[in-house]
């Protein structure tokens, strides 16, 4: 299990749905999860402490969760099939036992980010949907190519158009 933080969310430019994004705690991996526009807005509201006269359903969540005497631990997002994420959110009740709720991410990340409870995604779903954030790596290669560009000489553009002559002939 990885642990990981909400970077926070994201619109798809080709379909304007939003994406929650979460990234691991060294920063060098990133999740994008298509999400429902409720559960971002969810998300949203809580990253920014922006509060709301009545609970909404996460908030409600919670609530009942502690009025109950339970905690939420922790949530995992621990499968994807086909694009679809799967998570658990793990809730201990009054007596210590461990009790699994099956969740969508997006309700799972939402009921997490409001008791600071931590976030997991399993190895098998970062393979399956995670990017690399290792900016240090991709400003190498950028520094690299822009040494390449400031090598070359006008001559060594004439000796490609002189071989692809050549290899027209």
């Amino acid at each position: 299990m990885i642990e990981m933080k909400v970077m926070g969310i994201a619109l798809d430019t080709r379909t304007g749905s939003p994406i929650v994004v979460l990234h691991d705690i060294n920063n060098r991996k990133a999740l994008p999860i298509w999400i429902g526009s409720a559960e971002a807005s969810a998300i949203i509201r809580k990253i920014e402490n922006i509060s709301v006269s009545r609970p909404m359903t996460h908030d409600l969540i919670v609530e009942i969760v502690e009025k109950m005497n339970g905690t939420i631990n922790r949530i995992e997002i621990n499968d994807v099939e086909k694009e679809t994420y799967y998570a658990i959110i793990y809730i201990n009740d009054k007596e210590g036992k461990e009790i699994e709720i099956d969740a969508r991410p997006s309700d799972a990340i939402a009921v997490a980010i409001r008791v600071d409870a931590p976030i997991f995604v399993t190895a098998n779903v970062l393979a399956n949907g995670s990017v690399s954030c290792d900016t240090a790596k991709d400003e190498e290669e950028a520094q690299e190519f822009r040494n390449f560009i400031q090598s070359i000489k006008p001559s060594d553009f004439e000796k490609l158009i002189k071989h692809d002559k050549e290899s027209d002939q």
